[in-house]
């Protein structure tokens, strides 16, 4: 059984999986868009938003959509754990992360589990924890 998340955006989500694919050293793997052919109602404008997407980075994949502003609620109850091996990686994603519009919940530093934590909500509303897979000392 795999579980992926499904991200839902308010019409940002291909400006989102892009700004992903670099931030995590990913890759975008597939977009359809609403014009595409659709089961949801939605204005004409939508029809090059994204109805499904696919982003494969770090050994996971993460789906992700557009919702239409009456169906589109803000992201809340959740965030997204991003693990990675050293601290320097785990800074490096946390900066992007805050440099480009992120605002930060708790600084990344030393946690009683990890040399590295920290927790950021991006710029397109979605959190993240980034965490190191390595013990404080």
């Amino acid at each position: 059984m795999r579980i992926h998340p499904y991200l839902a955006f308010p019409g940002t989500c291909e400006e989102a999986f892009t700004f992903y694919a670099g931030v995590f050293g990913g890759e975008v793997t597939g977009i359809n868009r609403y014009g595409e052919g659709s089961p949801f109602p939605v204005p004409d404008a939508w029809g090059e938003k994204v109805i499904h997407a696919e982003l494969a980075a770090g050994g996971i994949v993460i789906y992700g959509s557009d919702h239409v502003p009456d169906m589109f609620e803000t992201p809340q109850g959740f965030s997204l754990s991003w693990n990675v091996t050293t601290f320097d990686a785990g800074k490096s994603a946390f900066d992007a992360l805050v440099v480009n519009g992120g605002s930060v919940v708790m600084p990344f530093s030393e946690a009683p589990w990890s040399v590295g934590y920290g927790v950021v909500k991006d710029r397109f509303g979605i959190p993240w924890q980034i965490n190191v897979d390595a013990p404080a000392a």
